[in-house]
């Protein structure tokens, strides 16, 4: 009853006026020109994927003539139609995942993350002992040995060491009073 009551004051206000649109025009005078239906814009969020493309350009038209009138003299279901419309999921707006797509990608993820933990845990299983010369008695003997021989009492084993942005000196293996660790890396 209000679609009907709103198109004949449309009709009227076309009638009244002396410049009308084109499109209303075309449909006024031209009697060969095919009339579109008009479909109710109560629940058009339910209908919206069932319509035709012929019937969704004509609700568009119809809201695009409804929403240049003032916004407060529009019913709830013509202002939810004109939102619906604009910004609904359909078209380029229709959500890139269903409902459910989010725990398939956890549990693809998870299942993932399992497979690479197993096959970490089996290639260290069959693969062979670490060499002789890293563990820490190697390393402290490693240490003794550059005692012995006075290596590079200056620098030690590297010129710079970063800590933090400024860079430290370092006092080399066979200095007096170094006190670190020396070649000693592994735990």
């Amino acid at each position: 009853m209000q679609a009907a009551l709103r198109l004949a004051r449309q009709q009227h206000r076309c009638l009244a006026t002396t410049a009308n649109p084109a499109h209303v025009l075309a449909g006024s005078t031209s009697a060969a020109a095919p009339k579109r239906p008009v479909i109710p814009l109560s629940n058009v969020e339910a209908q919206w994927e069932k319509l035709t493309s012929e019937e969704r350009s004509s609700v568009h038209d119809q809201l695009e003539v409804l929403m240049k009138k003032d916004w407060k003299e529009l019913s709830i279901d013509e202002k939810k139609a004109a939102y619906y419309v604009s910004f609904g999921p359909h078209g380029p707006r229709t959500p890139s995942s269903k409902p459910g797509e989010n725990f398939k990608v956890f549990l693809g993820t998870a299942a993932l993350l399992g497979i690479t933990g197993l096959l970490f845990v089996g290639i260290r299983a069959i693969a062979p002992t670490p060499p002789k010369t890293i563990n820490k008695e190697w390393e402290a003997a490693m240490n003794e040995r550059a005692l012995e021989q006075k290596m590079n009492p200056i620098t030690g084993m590297s010129l710079f060491q970063t800590r933090g942005s400024k860079l430290d000196f370092i006092i080399g293996i066979s200095s007096e009073g170094y006190k670190g660790k020396g070649f000693v890396v592994s735990k």
